[in-house]
């Protein structure tokens, strides 16, 4: 799973002007009430929290409206500041509460109008979804009601209190995650400014990248390149392109009975997302006569989206199909709110939106331009808004009403496959990876999700929204989309990895990842017959980083053009020290690895000095660096610039090895200059001594909070940094925004890590990087950071009796006048 919450870090800044005499009185009040009897109005029964000694609510209630009615109350109990930070932020809304400090970020999401694509989802909601929708947003309103004068410290800090919730508010921060996980159009604006830069057969090098060995999803498939398609289009591109330049990861997997030591299937899921405070996500498990589900809640959202239920388990990655395309639209001179299609003059739709500002008297207006494929994503970014740049309108199914409340509610009911992915059917966006074990010893996997069929394309750079060859013409069948159910293999593997081979008949995407989590993801799994619940463990937190072996065979292949290169003249026992611990490395990416350092600082180097001479200021965002500060901390490519250098530094003849001056350069070049980039790198950041140049002291998590740019708040609100091991090929993913200095608010990782034992659902475990509370005051803030950082787990308390035995409250809930 990728997204963009928490991004504008440091806005609220401005905005607070609170003093902070008479904190202390402050710190403990908003804390919730978690034993005793509390009288609510919306209630149709009795209900009984009880709360674990890890702070997650175990909900016990006689049926659905008072499930979700009392998720609903516990949500705000636990993360109310959470919530409201999402809605407003996701809304566009920000600025009414910070001031003008955020209407660069509120200006970009009324332009997208992810507001606008929720009251759709709304207005097209099934019974059974208003239902849960409206239990829920009672349950919000009863604790913002009963709970005035004890709201969470920022909204003392910043001075306002929040507004009723909406059904509207939960769908908003859903369409927020969709966004977040079904970004592509900045990949399609990348490759078409890289097309202008070095044409379509240099373009294509650098797309076909996928490593031949790396794992397929589905079994049995083969591989595919993708060289002449992406140089084809890229070539077709040219006609119409003139666009110049100044994202979520996962793991999950499942084996069956016949591989583990229990006789039934073992599930493991870890979502990747920014790391933040307080944790993206919310633990909760949720019991009625009818059903249970335990796993993990977005705040703000009623259900359980990981987890298990009574009969099954089931987990998630980002299955990145290409959900989004960019058309270039033709406007009419004489009247610009008229568009061409097909010949034809059509008439765009003005909206306009009205942004408050804390502190202004009048609203701003945007007008934000939409025609038949979407809004006009130029005023978005300052290099579209030249005269000559293209009109782009951007297309995307989220803006389709979607069903996945529907979807959530049928996943959390299912018994077995079929009940399963019947549900799936109502999955819409964000499309994803689902992995399935039951108590049946069945294991399965669907890519579940809206995906569109082209007329023609493949979503590679934006198209001719005049011509009518470029439209949608439909979606993928759901009984055509990607699954497996009982492979002949007797396991499951994702990560975000290549998803069909060449027998598969639809276009799926360009843009997944590189396949290296998957595949030694593989490795581990099959290297032993049998697995338990603590090998999962062992697997999850794994740092082995398969490309640097890559990496090490080059400079072992070019050790002794190194040693006499002119760039190293003055290096020559530093590069020996270098090139001996590398060559004794274990490719364990520690946080206390001196070789993983060198490894990632000369790579990084090595991409500059590779693709700047061609491609200028884009090679940052080739690398992974994203197109806007607030919103694209990362892009679409972050995982792809290193796969790309290696295999140009393998191939030793490419076009890209290319000096400044267009001077021809030799592999050994590249290597040597970098590697003299990075000796000096080290040298001034970290200390002469090569024995203390550790990737945790320039790899590290924290854990921010908003408010936490201010200081002395962020004593308050933050947590670390603290040293990290990993990059985006490990499987404990730690992946960065690749700049140097690495910024350690820039690093996105596990946001949840589960393991589902089906043999007995008391064995699971499961972990959040934080902790379960909002509050700082609370010591479910921050519990959970020594354990995640450890690799550790708490266990998920699934029987009545384990409930009780750690138990640290009972709140009973009793329906009031």
């Amino acid at each position: 799973m990728s997204n963009k919450n928490f991004a504008f870090v440091g806005i609220a800044a401005a905005a607070i002007v609170a003093p902070l005499a008479g904190l202390a009185y402050l710190w403990r009040r908003p804390l919730p009430i978690i034993n005793g009897r509390l009288k609510l109005r919306g209630l149709r029964a009795s209900v009984e929290i009880i709360r674990d000694k890890w702070g997650v609510p175990h909900i016990y209630a006689e049926n659905d409206d008072d499930i979700f009615f009392t998720q609903g109350f516990v949500h705000a109990q636990d993360r109310l500041w959470h919530m409201e930070l999402n809605r407003r932020l996701a809304a566009g809304r920000l600025s009414e509460i910070v001031g003008a400090v955020a209407f660069d970020s509120d200006r970009w999401q009324r332009i997208i109008g992810l507001r606008r694509a929720a009251e759709n989802d709304f207005a097209h909601a099934s019974e059974r979804a208003h239902s849960v929708l409206n239990a829920y947003t009672r349950g919000v309103n009863a604790f913002l009601n009963t709970h005035q004068k004890k709201l969470p410290l920022e909204f003392t800090l910043l001075r306002y209190a929040p507004e009723p919730w909406q059904p509207q508010d939960t769908l908003v921060w859903a369409k927020m995650m969709s966004w977040g996980l079904g970004q592509h159009w900045d990949a399609e604006l990348l490759r078409a400014a890289m097309l202008e830069k070095v044409g379509p057969e240099r373009l294509a090098e650098l797309m076909d990248d996928y490593p031949r060995d790396n794992p397929i999803i589905l079994p049995e498939q083969t591989p595919f390149q993708w060289f002449d398609p992406i140089a084809a289009h890229a070539r077709a591109s040219q006609a119409w392109g003139g666009v110049t330049a100044p994202f979520g990861m996962s793991n999950n997997w499942v084996v069956d009975g016949t591989k583990s030591e229990t006789g039934k299937p073992l599930l493991a899921n870890d979502p990747h997302l920014p790391l933040q405070m307080p944790s993206l996500w919310y633990q909760a498990h949720l019991v009625t006569p009818e059903w249970q589900a335990t796993g993990v809640t977005l705040p703000g959202v009623p259900g359980i989206v990981l987890g298990h239920n009574a009969e099954i388990a089931w987990g998630c990655t980002n299955g990145c199909p290409d959900v989004q395309d960019l058309y270039i639209e033709k406007f009419n001179a004489a009247n610009p709110r008229q568009y061409e299609f097909q010949g034809q003059w059509e008439t765009a739709q003005i909206v306009r939106e009205e942004i408050r500002v804390k502190g202004e008297a009048n609203p701003r207006a945007v007008d934000v331009t939409i025609t038949r494929h979407g809004p006009l994503i130029n005023p978005l970014l300052e290099w579209l808004q030249k005269p000559e740049s293209p009109q782009l309108a951007l297309k995307w199914m989220g803006y389709e009403p979607s069903r996945l409340l529907d979807a959530a509610h049928g996943v959390v009911r299912a018994k077995n496959w079929d009940e399963f992915t019947h549900a799936l059917r109502d999955w819409t966006d964000p499309a994803q990876n689902f992995v399935y074990a039951d108590r049946a010893g069945n294991i399965g996997y669907y890519l579940a999700g809206r995906v569109p069929i082209r007329k023609q394309g493949i979503g590679a750079t934006p198209v001719p929204g005049w011509t009518g060859e470029y439209e949608w013409t439909g979606e993928i069948p759901f009984d055509q989309l990607p699954h497996a159910y009982n492979p002949a293999q007797h396991y499951l593997v994702t990560a975000n990895n290549r998803l069909v081979g060449a027998e598969y008949k639809y276009h799926l995407t360009l843009d997944t990842l590189n396949g290296y989590r998957a595949k030694r993801i593989e490795q581990l799994l099959t290297a032993q017959e049998k697995l338990s619940a603590a090998d999962y463990a062992r697997i999850q937190v794994d740092e082995y980083c398969a490309p640097a072996e890559r990496f090490i065979k080059l400079t072992q292949t070019f050790r002794q053009e190194l040693l006499r290169h002119p760039a190293l003249r003055e290096r020559d026992a530093m590069l020996r020290q270098a090139l001996d611990a590398l060559d004794a490395w274990d490719l364990q990416l520690t946080a206390a690895s001196a070789p993983g350092a060198i490894y990632e600082v000369t790579l990084y180097y090595a991409m500059q000095r590779l693709f700047k001479p061609s491609l200028g200021a884009l090679t940052d965002h080739f690398i992974g660096v994203g197109f806007h500060p607030l919103l694209h901390a990362v892009s679409s490519f972050m995982d792809r610039g290193y796969v790309a250098a290696l295999q140009i530094l393998e191939k030793q003849d490419s076009a890209w090895l290319r000096a400044e001056n267009d001077a021809a350069l030799t592999s050994a070049d590249i290597l040597a200059h970098a590697f003299a980039d990075a000796f000096h790198y080290l040298e001034t950041t970290l200390a002469s001594d090569m024995r203390k140049w550790q990737w945790g002291k320039l790899h590290r998590a924290a854990f921010k909070h908003p408010l936490g740019a201010v200081k002395p708040l962020d004593k308050i609100f933050n947590r670390g940094p603290y040293p990290f091991g990993g990059d985006t090929a490990t499987v404990w993913q730690a992946a960065f925004v690749p700049r140097l200095p690495i910024s350690d608010d820039a690093v996105f990782s596990v946001s949840w890590r589960q393991i589902m034992d089906v043999s007995d659902w008391d064995a699971s475990r499961g972990i959040l990087p934080t902790g379960q509370s909002g509050h700082p005051s609370s010591r479910h803030y921050d519990d959970m950071i020594p354990l995640w950082l450890r690799g550790e787990y708490h266990p998920l308390l699934w029987s009545r009796d384990r409930v009780l035995e750690n138990k640290e409250g009972i709140l009973k809930l009793e329906a009031g006048d």
